[in-house]
């Protein structure tokens, strides 16, 4: 009876063997894909990141170029006043 009992004990526990190997054998191959995951995350942030630096560089050349328009504005307008203030005196010239 002892023997049949240390027998079925035995089974109980290779049975149990078998599912602690299934789960381990889930839980790797959630490793795995997990792993695969955190690399192509890494990647796409890289990539992310490349994406910003271009975007920061285009905008900094865009605000460059914004300034010199405005400064090219300002010299404009700077001689649109000397040309108006200029045409106001030939203008009262003529009339006296």
């Amino acid at each position: 009876m002892e023997l049949k009992a240390s027998l079925s004990k035995i089974e109980e526990m290779i049975e149990r063997i078998e599912v602690l190997e299934t789960a381990l054998q889930n839980f790797e191959i959630r490793i795995e894909y997990l792993e695969a995951d955190k690399d192509r995350q890494i990647k796409q942030l890289h990539h992310l990141q490349n994406q910003v630096r271009n975007r920061d560089h285009i905008m900094g050349e865009a605000v460059v170029q914004i300034r010199e328009v405005a400064d090219h504005l300002q010299t404009l307008a700077v001689q649109a006043d000397t040309l108006s203030v200029k045409y106001e005196l030939e203008s009262d010239r003529g009339k006296s």
